[in-house]
């Protein structure tokens, strides 16, 4: 890279200028990754200072049935196949209730989108779910394209449809169905009808009910870099007009390493593709927090990264860690070493202070739930073996 062109970055990050698309461009074709997340951790320290945040949360799927066939997913079922479910909402609650004791913060919906199931399961799954668990725990429930197919099979808008589920106890969307906005690749990878317009049209509409979002970015699959950067800078324009996402999430595209149940190959793009490297997530991270500065926080999903990128993601733009997750069934291993399907919060305070930061434990809102020492200073100064 030019060495013009790096001290230009360089004071545009030190004034907090904001970046053009040909820079987001440029970003991703500089090789050092170090200078790369030195400005990334500059921002993110500026904007959060030397903290990680995390929460303590469960992921309920409760059916994998599916009309859509999107060519990433080995998620979706069809109806009648060997492993397709749906649950009862009694079965939710009963469930739910299980959870009680993990001291969660939040519950975390996304379901498939189901051709028969009536509208009126959705909300009402929401209230028994509310009234089932305490009340500091937050339900964060329905990708846009959720709220989109119940438009389809409810007759209602979207904005009807956010009154009722807020009404239930909804208190955040989540930001699934994004993968990629650009046509030219969102055409290859998506079997459903919810796309930018109507992606950002639902989000739209919940920032304006109050209702804070998360948004994420499927990566590293058949897009090129400027398809991230225009990704981003979609959101980054939508920010700028309502305010209301607090994170940015970047998904890492995954290869399917476990056979399903009836051992068909969902995952089409598995034999076109191979999953991003670590250098190739963490260049991510760090481009996507120069790049959106407007979002307070980025969230990187140890699920999906494996716990030895999240932790080096955390120096490259990344203040946010999830949380204790447990049985997440949308996507399989991340690295294919291991990675564990949950974390305890022990497990996740010595992620974060290996990592050199403080642990906030946050809730839905990013509201601070509690404050925890940091790493210590002399395990710091003294050379320590790294754990794997």
């Amino acid at each position: 890279m030019d060495a013009g062109f790096r001290r230009e970055i360089e004071q545009k990050v030190a004034a907090g200028e904001r970046l053009s698309r040909e820079d987001g461009i440029a970003l991703y074709e500089c090789d050092d990754l170090a200078w790369l997340g030195g400005l990334a951790n500059e921002v993110r320290t500026r904007k959060n200072g030397n903290v990680v945040h995390f929460n303590i949360n469960r992921h309920l799927n409760m059916t994998n049935v599916c009309t859509a066939s999107c060519a990433y997913c080995s998620f979706q079922r069809k109806p009648g196949e060997k492993d397709a479910y749906t649950m009862r909402i009694e079965e939710a609650v009963k469930l739910a209730k299980a959870m009680e004791s993990e001291q969660l913060t939040e519950l975390h919906l996304v379901n498939g989108l189901h051709p028969t199931l009536p509208w009126r399961y959705y909300p009402r799954s929401i209230r028994a779910l509310k009234e089932t668990l305490p009340p500091t725990v937050s339900v964060k429930a329905f990708t846009a394209t959720e709220i989109h197919h119940f438009e389809s099979i409810s007759g209602l808008s979207a904005s009807d449809i956010l009154d009722e589920l807020i009404d239930a106890g909804l208190e955040s969307l989540t930001g699934g169905g994004a993968e990629i906005f650009d046509w030219e690749i969102r055409q290859q990878i998506v079997d459903h009808r919810t796309h930018w317009e109507d992606w950002s049209r639902i989000h739209r509409l919940a920032h304006e009910k109050g209702i804070k979002t998360p948004c994420t970015m499927l990566y590293g699959h058949i897009e090129e870099p400027r398809h991230r950067v225009d990704h981003v800078l979609r959101l980054r324009e939508l920010q700028d007009e309502t305010g209301g996402f607090q994170v940015f999430i970047p998904l890492r595209y995954q290869h399917d390493f476990h056979d399903s149940m009836d051992g068909k190959e969902r995952n089409r793009l598995m034999a076109r593709t191979k999953m991003a490297t670590p250098a190739e997530s963490l260049k991510t991270f760090a481009v996507s927090r120069l790049l959106f500065d407007n979002v307070p926080h980025v969230k990187v999903f140890w699920v999906m990264h494996g716990l030895n990128t999240a932790a080096l993601a955390l120096n490259h733009g990344a203040d946010d860690i999830d949380g204790s997750v447990v049985e997440y069934k949308i996507t399989h291993d991340a690295d294919d070493y291991g990675t564990p399907d949950k974390m305890s919060r022990e497990g996740l305070l010595d992620l974060i202070r290996d990592a050199g930061f403080q642990p906030v434990e946050r809730n839905t809102l990013y509201e601070i739930v509690r404050e925890y020492e940091g790493p210590d200073p002399q395990l710091r100064e003294t050379p320590q073996p790294m754990r794997v």
